[in-house]
């Protein structure tokens, strides 16, 4: 028979399933890990985690007083008081004792017999029917049955830690019920396990039972609340996983002004179309070889540092001296990179921009690890409260890389998503073309640019929440210098296509707007 009176000694590790401290050792030297249920040590055989010989359930239904639950609620679930030791029967499906776990007042726990994969109680209510409640231990269900006799009040026999996988080996027994309240503890264990239950369960059928000011229905119950457990029982919330809301919730989303945009653009015929710079974007800068990314995305952070916008500049393809004196060139009006220049006059223009401007450089030319631009990313947003970032550019931030293209670019595009919208940031992203099959220099040529021209185009075009492409004929006779700017994403309003051009003017290493949007300007109240 087996040894009902041994003691638990300490927990150790178990190396059956290695956890370092779930298995238990006891004073007649057998062990019972609480994980895999392993046991060894006894003078019973074992065969597969089953013991050859019966259990037997000793002791008697007593009134818990310190509880509060009442001898006929004991009686109900056979917990049997036995000296110091409190004995939860654990039965199979067709009511046979399959083992007993035991309690002390020093909460030292053991478990005798074959592990079976019913829930506590089980056996005691039908397979089916209106509602059944879930919760995290043995004590809270009979506390559960205690303020609510006769619902079917059932336990998770390994507490919340496998509190999935036990559920997951009901679901033949959940699929029977209209509702299933999850109870767990009010803690973060708890709350945790609530979510992994309920995942698994059959949709439209849990409900979630909170208590507001006790950890668990036992707790409850030793305060002499009851009610409290028959109101957050009555008062069960369905449950809908994360991004999933009642349309009926929305009245401050809905009924809160648009905001202004954060920012304007230096040219009129983005603001035309894109209605300015919002933080929480996504935009991407696209162009053939050669076009002017880099040189617009300059021009606008030199735009938008002058207004003390906080900005992160990470161009990967060239030093921090090229960027820092394009952004220069940009503000005073010359092409400080191309010639020779004074050192005074250089030390003034200094003086007048990046001495002022609130300006942070990546330096780390040379360095392409998604990680690692991840993470500095991340760090100008969270660390130095960067309001816009600059990435110039995507292709060469994976070019050191080995793999699929397509799903590295994927990837990396989602992170880059989840960053701007968790941070609130918005994000300037360059990004390159793919060539042309039918011509290799049409995007070179002046070509007009389109969503599926896009490197890892599925990922930038669904992401990004404007692209805008520039389109420059570079052999053109009279038109070389002149860029059109256009539209060719817009979450925002829509609007997309033609934004107007811009002329590069090389002694003052800027872009000037060359000619507006030739059609009319959006009207949001009527053209929708």
């Amino acid at each position: 028979m087996v040894n009902l009176t041994s003691e638990f000694v300490r927990h150790i590790p178990c190396g059956n399933c290695g956890s370092s401290d779930a298995n238990s050792l006891y004073t007649d030297g057998h062990t019972y890990c609480f994980v895999c249920h392993n046991r060894t040590g006894d003078n019973d055989v074992i065969h597969n985690n089953k013991m050859s010989k019966s259990v037997y359930l000793t002791g008697s239904a007593e009134r818990l007083h310190k509880r509060n639950i009442s001898e006929k609620t004991n009686k109900f679930y056979q917990i049997y008081v036995d000296g110091n030791e409190l004995k939860f029967p654990y039965y199979d499906e067709s009511g046979v004792l399959q083992g007993i776990k035991t309690t002390t007042k020093k909460k030292d726990f053991r478990y005798e017999g074959v592990s079976t994969d019913t829930l506590f109680g089980q056996h005691r209510f039908p397979t089916s029917g209106k509602r059944i409640v879930v919760t995290e231990g043995e004590l809270d269900a009979a506390s559960c049955y205690e303020a609510m006799s006769g619902w079917p009040m059932v336990s998770l026999p390994h507490g919340a830690a496998s509190a999935k996988k036990d559920i997951q080996k009901q679901i033949p027994l959940f699929q029977g019920y209209q509702e299933i309240i999850l109870f767990f503890d009010a803690d973060a264990a708890g709350r945790q396990a609530t979510e992994e239950a309920a995942s698994i369960l059959p949709p439209g059928k849990v409900s979630i039972a909170r208590l507001e000011e006790y950890k668990d229905a036992s707790e409850a119950l030793q305060a002499h609340d009851a009610e409290a457990i028959r109101k957050a029982i009555w008062e069960a919330k369905p449950y809908r996983p994360d991004g999933i809301v009642e349309g009926k919730t929305l009245f401050e989303v809905v009924t809160t002004p648009t905001p202004p945009a954060d920012h304007d653009y230096p040219f009129q015929g983005l603001n035309d179309k894109l209605h300015g710079i919002r933080y929480q974007e996504l935009t991407t800068v696209t162009s053939g070889s050669g076009q002017g990314k880099s040189t617009f995305c300059r021009q606008l952070a030199t735009h938008l540092l002058n207004q003390g916008v906080r900005v992160g500049y990470l161009a990967l393809e060239e030093s921090n001296r090229r960027t820092a004196l394009g952004l220069m060139s940009t503000h005073a009006g010359k092409a400080l990179h191309i010639g020779e220049h004074s050192r005074e006059l250089l030390g003034e223009i200094y003086n007048d921009t990046l001495a002022k401007w609130p300006l942070f450089l990546f330096d780390g030319f040379g360095s392409y690890d998604p990680d690692i631009i991840y993470n500095r990313c991340e760090y100008l947003a969270m660390g130095l409260d960067t309001k816009i970032i600059f990435l110039d550019h995507l292709s060469i931030l994976l070019s050191g890389l080995q793999g699929d293209e397509r799903k590295m670019i994927d990837q990396t595009m989602t992170r880059l998503r989840s960053l701007v919208e968790r941070t609130g940031i918005s994000l300037f992203l360059v990004s390159h073309l793919r060539r042309s099959n039918n011509d290799r220099n049409a995007h070179e040529e002046g070509g007009k640019v389109s969503l599926s021209q896009l490197r890892g185009s599925h990922s930038i075009a669904q992401l990004s929440d404007q692209v805008i492409a520039l389109e420059r004929d570079q052999q053109s006779e009279t038109e070389r210098d002149i860029t059109t700017l256009r539209i060719i994403k817009n979450r925002y309003s829509g609007e997309t296509g033609y934004a107007g051009k811009i002329r590069y003017d090389l002694p003052t290493s800027r872009f000037i707007e060359h000619e507006t949007t030739e059609s009319p300007i959006f009207n949001p109240g009527t053209d929708f």
